[in-house]
């Protein structure tokens, strides 16, 4: 208990930090005020201007303006949006399932895909399937998401007409984007997978384990890749969080209408309510998920209950 007790303190921490860098959003680019009312301020008198303010509670003290904007947080208010004319956390919401969505399938596609590579690396070192492998890992680092992207489209959307190049609605419209954004964590996790595993096979568990007459598939998956897991793990939990933040490139360049692409059209609108609404609703998927990583950590070694 005090090992889930400090680590949903440490995950609330992180919200709360999220939260006053999101609030600060409205004062980086000066008055709120007249960023929020963009152009229309030039139309409107000293004391409209001055109305909207203090309706807005733009006129209190930083602090108590933050205050209050935990408090409506709390309850699930972040603000109207002044382009959709419907409240933010609605905007947010409505977009919510696609990102979950892609977002999903990209995980599966990185599970499903790095880690028997890794394995297959590991158990084979040297040969042809760890060499290319190994080409594939690097490439899926180097290769940037967006260039990625527009070359998937440019071949099985624009010349092989294979795929729909932007949108959502079916499954074909979610295999370049899920590719485009798995693509680095499948690179990442194979190399994870097959270091780790590498380096436990050379332990003295491993060597008894053969010359008890285990077999090899039982020590490789029993007891080489269960102790490789816990590095994996972690990555893993990370890569939730970049799945959900890194959308924002894939869905724009997709077409996706998940949540980064709607904040990215927030930004350039200075619709700052939606970007809030945004930034903490991915905050907390990410805390709560990390949270679930830190727990699952226990399952797979119970030695870190000695740790808590």
């Amino acid at each position: 208990m005090r090992y889930v007790a400090r680590r949903l303190l440490q995950s609330v921490l992180v919200v709360f930090g999220v939260s006053l860098v999101a609030f600060g959003l409205l004062f980086l680019t000066g008055d709120p005020t007249e960023v929020i009312l963009g152009d229309s301020a030039d139309r409107m008198t000293m004391a409209q201007i001055q109305d909207f303010r203090v309706k807005m509670g733009l006129d209190r003290p930083w602090y108590v303006q933050y205050a209050s904007f935990v408090a409506n947080a709390l309850r699930g208010e972040f603000g109207y949006s002044f382009v959709r004319h419907q409240p933010a956390y609605e905007v947010i919401a409505e977009r919510l399932p696609a990102t979950l969505q892609l977002a999903a399938f990209a995980f599966v596609l990185s599970i499903l895909v790095s880690i028997p590579l890794g394995v297959l690396s590991a158990t084979r070192p040297n040969s042809a399937i760890d060499r290319a492998a190994t080409v594939l890992a690097l490439a899926g680092q180097s290769i940037p998401s967006f260039w990625l992207g527009i070359l998937l489209i440019l071949t099985f959307g624009v010349r092989l007409r294979w795929l729909p190049i932007s949108g959502s609605g079916t499954f074909a419209h979610m295999i370049m984007p899920g590719i485009t954004l798995a693509a680095f964590p499948i690179a990442r996790n194979m190399r994870l997978t097959r270091s780790s595993m590498l380096d436990f096979m050379q332990r003295d568990f491993v060597r008894t384990a053969r010359a008890k007459g285990i077999t090899e598939t039982r020590v490789v998956y029993a007891h080489v890749l269960r102790n490789a897991l816990l590095p994996i793990v972690t990555a893993i939990g990370l890569e939730l969080g970049f799945l959900l933040g890194g959308s924002v490139i894939t869905e724009t360049i997709f077409g996706w209408p998940g949540v980064g692409r709607e904040i990215v059209s927030a930004i350039g609108s200075k619709d700052f309510f939606v970007v809030q609404a945004g930034v903490i609703m991915l905050a907390l998927i990410f805390a709560g998920v990390n949270l679930l990583i830190d727990l699952a950590y226990v399952w797979i070694d119970p030695r870190i209950r000695l740790d808590a």
